[in-house]
């Protein structure tokens, strides 16, 4: 536990493989936010979550793999990390390692059960983008990475940004891009860390989860961040999260 404990504080301080907002995403602590955790793993990964139900955190497969140990990061009354336990890991049957590193559509979908409810925190309800996705649709991504690449220390603050889609959105995979930039050039987008992180689209109800962060690219495809952000919509695998779920005992 201290050796994890130790590794977890740290893995906010340097930096690490995964996908964060860059370009200027919004600090934010109510809203959406409340629902935005941070993941620590024993191979010194971090990684977004959200709180789904009090004990529920959904992210997404490639940041939860066999091998090694998840904790759930909670800051207490004095603002200083603990270290919460991660009782089970769910990852969809789906999710091909190969096709998520390349890019392609995958059920990169896992769901974190844990021993006790997340105080401090409030869950979102899980849903499905409206379909069709609609190009210049826009949706609300949140994430706890690296504001700039490369830059360890410029993660573990919660960060929220509006984008928009591009391409040509399906059932199975979402990019999205920053409105002003268009993916063109360096703008807002998922980086380090922010894998998992939740993605909103604001319907009559208010904002709902319908997606999580898989990757990021650089501008014109390029290798980094701040040009596409990879989703992976859950309107495949909104079921097997509820079935999940209702395994474990908990209701959506």
């Amino acid at each position: 536990m201290k050796k994890l404990a130790i590794f977890a504080i740290s893995a906010l301080l340097v930096t690490t493989p995964g996908h964060a907002i860059v370009g200027g995403g919004t600090p934010q602590t109510e809203g959406v936010a409340r629902a935005v955790v941070t993941i620590v793993g024993s191979r010194g990964n971090f990684c977004t979550g959200t709180l789904i139900a009090p004990m529920l955190v959904l992210t997404v497969a490639h940041c939860v793999q066999p091998g090694a140990d998840y904790k759930i990061v909670e800051r207490g009354a004095d603002g200083q990390p603990q270290l919460l336990n991660v009782r089970t890991v769910a990852i969809h049957p789906g999710f091909n390692m190969q096709a998520m590193l390349a890019h392609r559509a995958t059920a990169d979908v896992a769901l974190l059960q844990l021993e006790i409810p997340l105080k401090g925190k409030s869950a979102v309800p899980v849903g499905a983008p409206t379909i069709p996705v609609q190009v210049g649709s826009r949706f609300t991504i949140a994430g706890i990475g690296v504001t700039v690449r490369g830059d360890g220390k410029s993660g573990g603050t919660i960060r929220v940004a509006g984008l928009v889609v591009t391409g040509q959105p399906s059932t199975f995979q979402i990019r999205l891009v920053d409105p002003v930039t268009n993916g063109v050039r360096d703008g807002i987008g998922a980086c380090t860390g922010d894998s998992g992180g939740p993605v909103f689209e604001d319907k009559p109800g208010g904002a709902v989860l319908v997606g999580v962060i898989s990757w990021s690219t650089g501008p014109n495809n390029a290798a980094g961040c701040g040009g596409l952000t990879g989703v992976t919509p859950l309107t495949l695998y909104r079921d097997w999260i509820l079935q999940t779920a209702r395994s474990w005992g908990a209701a959506l």
